[in-house]
């Protein structure tokens, strides 16, 4: 079992994306979600999730529950008793009786101050019973890093196991080559990226692919991508950021997103932002002919589909043949309000 360290404030939206690195997500408190199992190279590539640990147990929200946590499972860990030895025993490595040469450090979080826990009076207990049972503190450089997050009326302790790599901001959309009002957050366009299924030996499409930004990331996290649009001049500027921030690995081409120049199922996810605004006219379609013909299209080339929008499109995503696996409403600022919907295309 993990802990998840979640991201944003919200929790939902944030475990549905851990879902693609991880097993059975649950958010158990607020920012704080456990699964079951996880993909280690998938989770650096979270952008809603900042690391997963190791999970040692819960207990209310104290900081001497925790200490009587930890206490445990370190006398658990020298009596050998149970799978605490495993969880506490670096490296799965039986530690002798009065300790191990491992050097730790104890970092603990008031989650979103939704516990009021002082940090440093837990990470001085916490501490304090790892050196008691014979481990070394390295605030500095340390072989193993335990976790204590207080959340709401519950601590998780654990091993930190793996971060997300939180690079985004080096890829401010004002900072691309190519930049165009309303680009996207990398770190929201890194989440619907995922949610299509990007990843090693996955291709992903965007048929709106404007900027390029969710390409970018998507490629990023390893994936084959392709980019169609409308117009010259996102297709030249999409493929000069691309060639910024990718190694390769990708296409862009000028096309119609409602007649993609694709075979059935030529990819493993698709990806895009619709325009904006009811009266929106897109290469002389209409808003609703553009967004119903491609989502068609998507259905035709992909099995999952990422529709990002300023309104509702449910009857017209089921219409085109797709079932709605989860969605959201994001407040991007002021009156702008994303609808995220995560798509499987439909059986039969």
């Amino acid at each position: 079992m993990y802990a998840l360290e979640l991201a944003g404030e919200a929790d939902a939206f944030a475990a549905t994306e851990a879902g693609t690195a991880a097993a059975t997500v649950e958010v158990v408190a607020p920012g704080v979600g456990v699964a079951r199992g996880l993909d280690e190279r998938r989770v650096r590539r979270l952008a809603y999730t900042r690391a997963a640990s190791r999970l040692l147990g819960k207990t209310d929200a104290s900081v001497a529950s925790a200490r009587e946590l930890l206490e445990t499972a370190v006398d658990d860990t020298r009596s050998g008793n149970g799978r605490a030895v495993d969880d506490c025993t670096p490296d799965n490595d039986r530690a002798e009786a009065g300790g191990t040469d491992r050097t730790v450090a104890v970092h603990a979080r008031d989650v979103r101050s939704s516990a009021g826990v002082s940090t440093e009076r837990a990470e001085r207990a916490l501490g304090g019973v790892l050196v008691d049972a014979g481990y070394t503190v390295d605030l500095d450089d340390p072989d193993r890093e335990l976790r204590a997050l207080f959340a709401g009326d519950r601590c998780l302790l654990g091993w930190l196991t793996v971060e997300s790599v939180r690079d985004f901001g080096t890829r401010a959309p004002t900072d691309r080559p190519f930049f165009q009002p309303g680009s996207m957050a990398p770190l929201d366009a890194r989440a619907y990226a995922n949610l299509a299924g990007a990843g090693p030996d996955r291709t992903i499409l965007d048929p709106m692919c404007g900027t390029g930004g969710l390409l970018v990331e998507a490629g990023l996290a390893g994936s084959r991508v392709l980019g169609v649009d409308a117009q010259w001049k996102m297709v030249r500027g999409s493929r000069e950021n691309l060639t910024t921030y990718l190694n390769g690995g990708f296409r862009v081409v000028r096309g119609d997103g409602t007649r993609l120049p694709l075979p059935a199922n030529a990819v493993d996810g698709v990806v895009f932002d619709a325009p904006y605004g009811r009266q929106s006219k897109v290469a002389n379609h209409t808003l609703d002919d553009l967004v119903g013909g491609a989502l068609r299209e998507a259905a035709r080339v992909a099995p999952r589909c990422v529709l990002i929008a300023d309104r509702d499109w449910t009857e017209t995503a089921t219409a085109a043949g797709w079932r709605s696996r989860a969605s959201f409403e994001r407040r991007v600022h002021g009156s702008l309000v994303r609808h995220v919907f995560v798509l499987d295309r439909q059986r039969g």
